[in-house]
């Protein structure tokens, strides 16, 4: 039951450890959670750091916030795997970029980990030191794009479906490679999308059966939204959310309360400069 990515969860209600049994797969325990968060304090902290020379986005406030909610509630980083739970090590994250919007840029995916503790600064720093030497060598393919290259340009379709086939069957035994397992983007904490960089709405993205991804998030397009303040109607601009998430190693109140944090954060991202002394521990 040992695992290179994480460590069984034992001290669990009764009714959460059977109910991988009962939704096998994360198609059947996908969650759908839909909101909008005011843009006006994140596009306050973007300027600031602008006028800082530092590169601040929405996708970045987003990704340090989900990494500060996930070292503070940590029934967020666990995942199911062969109808068992556990608990990752570290936390990290996958996501998406395409140096063009041409329709023949397929985009590349990177996967970044983190201890929890870091501040918005640190993280930012990280996304775009890794976007930057993504983008400099985008006419190379990185690790992960030649390996699946190589798979798909010299294997016959029936050897590829066997060599998937058994990936699979290894991460359900614990005995993936650790090296395909840090490499591989389906086997995270979450996973982001940013749609409002291609100018559309959030979508609601399936979580895939293959890895461990248990949490997948996408931002979309501001627009403006109407809003009562001081029994007035007014309009503020909003980015759209949406989640998809495995309901079986967490329950749906803490999937609540730990959204509502969420928001908190990208109300003032401000805070999240603030390092965190030490992640809380899942139970063992």
């Amino acid at each position: 039951m040992k695992r290179p990515d994480g460590r069984l969860v034992k001290n669990i209600e009764p009714m959460q450890r059977i109910t991988p049994y009962i939704m096998k797969t994360r198609n059947d325990a996908m969650n759908m959670f839909e909101d909008s968060f005011a843009c006006e304090a994140m596009d306050e902290y973007i300027q600031e750091k602008a006028e800082q020379g530092i590169k601040m986005t929405y996708m970045h406030i987003m990704i340090a916030a989900v990494v500060r909610l996930i070292a503070l509630r940590p029934q967020l980083n666990r995942f199911v795997i062969n109808k068992r739970i556990y608990a990752r090590h570290k936390i990290w994250v996958s996501f998406s970029i395409h140096h063009t919007l041409r329709e023949d840029d397929p985009g590349t995916d990177l996967k970044l980990c983190f201890e929890g503790t870091e501040t918005i600064l640190e993280i930012a720093q990280k996304v775009n030191e890794a976007i930057d030497a993504e983008t400099i060598h985008y006419k190379e393919s990185n690790d992960l794009d030649k390996f699946l290259d190589n798979l798909m340009n010299h294997l016959p379709s029936w050897v590829l479906a066997g060599i998937i086939n058994t990936l699979m069957w290894m991460d359900k035994h614990n005995i993936m490679p650790k090296a395909i397992v840090e490499l591989s983007p389906f086997h995270t904490s979450f996973f982001l999308t940013n749609l409002k960089s291609l100018g559309i709405n959030h979508v609601f993205h399936h979580i895939y059966n293959f890895g461990t991804t248990g949490l997948f998030i996408a931002i979309g397009k501001e627009k403006m939204v109407p809003v009562i303040e001081k029994k007035k109607l007014t309009t503020r601009k909003h980015m759209g959310f949406g989640l998809v998430a495995d309901e079986r190693f967490c329950d749906g109140l803490y999937f609540a309360l730990s959204l509502r944090q969420l928001k908190k954060f990208l109300m003032d991202p401000k805070q999240l400069e603030i390092p965190l002394e030490k992640k809380v521990e899942d139970v063992e």
